[in-house]
């Protein structure tokens, strides 16, 4: 026997942008209870909507399994002297409820030892649910809980009623200050009325057929995707439809109802960007685009009412946006009037940080740090150096005041409307590329420079006044800047070495007060941010610290010796080398004499030693060339080919021989067999797992 139970606790409307977090976390705190209290289910489902949060728990087990239990106690000795028992023994006896007569001796495996063969579990599920319940409830991510009236109960929302049901029966307990029946209500405006819900099985299709309420957040959610994009389709376009504006309209509404609506073609003349940013933002719409992804005059509301006058509804939305894009064309429009240049003045009274300066210093900097790594790249600079100039001079724009994720792309229309050429305004729009993981990344080399200066200027400076990021606090979002810089550095393939450019970015600020260490720190925390990188890429972490172990700055020379020595391990020969080269590395730290620079072939005796010389001559010539051109990968694959003399030498000769002069020929030939891994990595730290 088990039951189908039912929770749910109705409320004021919930906060739309966290009902999804609130119900996952609802559901997930109550497994979590059930399976701390051993209680068995088969499945659970959760039900949000603005309302309410509901979790069906299907097949709960009536009772906790009953286990044995042995509790064991004092060791007989002690319990017992002469055939009476002690005070240890009538503790124990009354610690656990029973007569002194009742408790027995067992051999636990090392001594006899008083015990109590008892029983646990048994519980009623009836008895334990309003806990594991009231659990979740307090448990729930909310930073701020309110009361309400006379109820000293905290919660996000007022709570209005609260069903607990096990099968057909209500379980009498009380949620948040409200005690548990069966009655619910439905839909605000369409059945604003008590609903008696008999069951678990029947609650969604109650308050569906009764209520005009989609209790199911996924079913809501697919049922608007659906709607918004048959509106779209009627308008003879697609509709945008991004995963956080559905999850938040589906928070909105509990009876959806797609309208597609219609605003004044001149507005199309702003950009696009902003038009959508209000209509997403303010009015929670989805917008509509043509085949090519233009945006259309056109927008889809979603109304929590079915209503007799659709078109007045329309209307209605379409009077709300126009003031909202009417204010976005007056901002654009006011802005055009004042150039970038212009504006640039303004940014000396912007504070980018007390002790960094402001804006406009930071874009000075930016620009000769651009004008480094043009010049590094051999690349005409002069557009980079202007992008870096104008780069942040729509941030005291009226489009960006009201609309902050317009920024750059506000400059780049305002560029193009000032004359600036087509790359300097291509620039100033990428300079914000990549904005999080997995973003695309600027499409030109000047809207690189400026975004590699920008993060640099940025991480560089805060380290310099000693505010290194923490585990909990990095207000400048230094490890996104360093994450995005590297991906900037590699995927754009640029041989551009890291220290030399963190050089030149503390080079740029009169006054550092960690001016001495800023570089090492700023290089070693930039070049650590590689290990969430290969870690995603599921590469070995004994791979990058081989690589690490070089000490290199050059992030694209890095990555490329990283993904040749994770080629390189996944070969036959790769755990046998790497432990002759850990050998190697051993025998050589032992060494307390200077090892020979060359090997003197006279002095070489043994067949395996002859062998291991010419094939370490033989790979050394073979490799030279590789190395050359950086490719590490055919460099390593080539010196697999070493395991077999590099085995026999082992096997047959000894290395810390008497003869002092044999003695260090061959550490010097092992020092040449060690170097020619060392030119990509150290590979003897592949040994940890060999």
């Amino acid at each position: 026997m088990s039951y189908e139970f039912l929770v749910e606790l109705g409320t004021e409307e919930l906060p739309p942008t966290a009902l999804k977090t609130l119900s996952n976390a609802f559901t997930q705190g109550i497994c979590n209870g059930l399976d701390s209290a051993k209680l068995s289910y088969s499945a659970v489902e959760s039900y949000a909507t603005p309302r309410r949060l509901a979790v069906w728990v299907k097949d709960l087990a009536q009772s906790t399994p009953v286990e044995d239990l042995k509790v064991w106690g004092p060791p007989a000795a002690i319990a017992f002297k002469d055939g009476a028992p002690t005070k240890a023994a009538e503790a124990f006896a009354k610690k656990n409820g029973v007569e002194v007569s009742e408790l027995a001796t067992e051999n636990d495996g090392k001594a006899d030892k008083l015990v109590v063969n008892a029983k646990a579990g048994g519980e009623a599920a009836a008895d334990l649910l309003e806990g594991i319940v009231n659990a979740s409830l307090a448990a729930l991510p909310i930073s701020k809980r309110m009361r309400w009236g006379a109820s000293r109960a905290e919660f996000v929302r007022p709570v209005h009623w609260a069903i607990m049901l096990l099968n057909d029966d209500v379980l009498p307990a009380t949620l948040l200050g409200k005690a548990t029946g069966n009655v619910t209500r439905g839909h605000r405006f369409h059945a604003n009325t008590d609903i008696t819900i008999q069951n678990a099985q029947s609650y969604a299709s109650t308050l569906l057929e009764q209520g005009k309420v989609v209790a199911s957040f996924e079913d809501r959610r697919a049922t608007i995707a659906k709607q918004v994009a048959e509106q779209a389709k009627s308008l003879g376009g697609e509709a945008v439809i991004s995963d956080d504006l559905l999850d938040e309209v589906s928070a909105l509404v509990e009876w959806p109802v797609a309208l597609g609506g219609r605003f004044d073609e001149s507005f199309l003349s702003v950009p696009a960007e902003a038009l959508i940013s209000s209509m997403k933002e303010h009015q929670k719409y989805f917008h509509v685009v043509d085949s090519k992804g233009a945006l259309l005059p056109y927008f889809i509301t979603v109304s929590n009412i079915e209503s007799t006058d659709p078109a007045q509804v329309i209307d209605g939305n379409e009077r709300v946006i126009r003031p909202r894009l009417a204010d976005a064309a007056f901002f654009f429009e006011t802005d055009k009037k004042s150039s970038l240049e212009a504006r640039r003045e303004k940014l000396k009274s912007v504070v980018f940080q007390a002790k960094l300066g402001t804006i406009y210093d930071k874009t000075q900097r930016i620009t000769g740090l651009s004008q480094h790594i043009a010049d590094k790249l051999s690349i005409d600079a002069s557009n980079a150096v202007r992008a870096a100039q104008l780069c942040k001079s729509d941030l005291v724009s009226n489009m960006v005041y009201e609309f902050p994720e317009m920024q750059g792309i506000a400059g780049y229309s305002y560029a193009l409307n000032d004359g600036e050429n087509e790359t300097v305004a291509q620039a100033i729009v990428e300079q914000y590329m990549p904005k999080f993981a997995g973003d695309t990344l600027p499409a030109s080399d000047e809207g690189t420079i400026v975004a590699l200066a920008d993060r640099l200027d940025t991480i560089t400076g805060i380290f310099g006044i000693g505010q290194t990021p923490t585990g909990s606090k990095d207000p400048f979002a230094l490890r996104r800047a360093s994450l995005g810089a590297l991906r900037l550095l590699v995927e754009k393939g640029y041989e551009l070495d890291l220290r030399d450019l963190i050089t030149q970015a503390a080079g740029q600020f009169s006054d550092l007060p960690k001016a001495d260490s800023v570089v090492e720190d700023v290089l070693a925390y930039m070049l650590e941010r590689f290990k969430a990188w290969y870690e995603e890429a599921n590469i070995p972490s004994e791979v990058f610290q081989a690589v690490s172990a070089k000490q290199l700055s050059t992030p694209l020379d890095i990555n490329n010796r990283v993904y040749a020595v994770n080629s390189f391990y996944s070969l036959p020969q790769a755990a046998a080398l790497a432990s002759a080269n850990k050998r190697v590395s051993n025998i050589l730290a032992k060494n307390d004499a200077e090892v020979a620079g060359e090997v003197d072939a006279a002095l070489l005796t043994e067949a395996a030693e002859i062998a291991l010389a010419k094939q370490v001559q033989k790979m050394q010539t073979a490799v030279t060339p590789l190395l050359a051109e950086r490719n590490y990968e055919q460099a390593l694959t080539t010196l697999a080919g070493l395991r077999e003399a590099v085995d026999s030498f082992f096997d047959d000769v000894m290395v810390m021989t008497d003869d002092l002069a044999v003695r260090n020929n061959r550490l010097a030939l092992l020092s040449k067999l060690r170097e020619l891994f060392l030119h990509v990595a150290d590979i003897s730290l592949l040994a940890v797992k060999a």
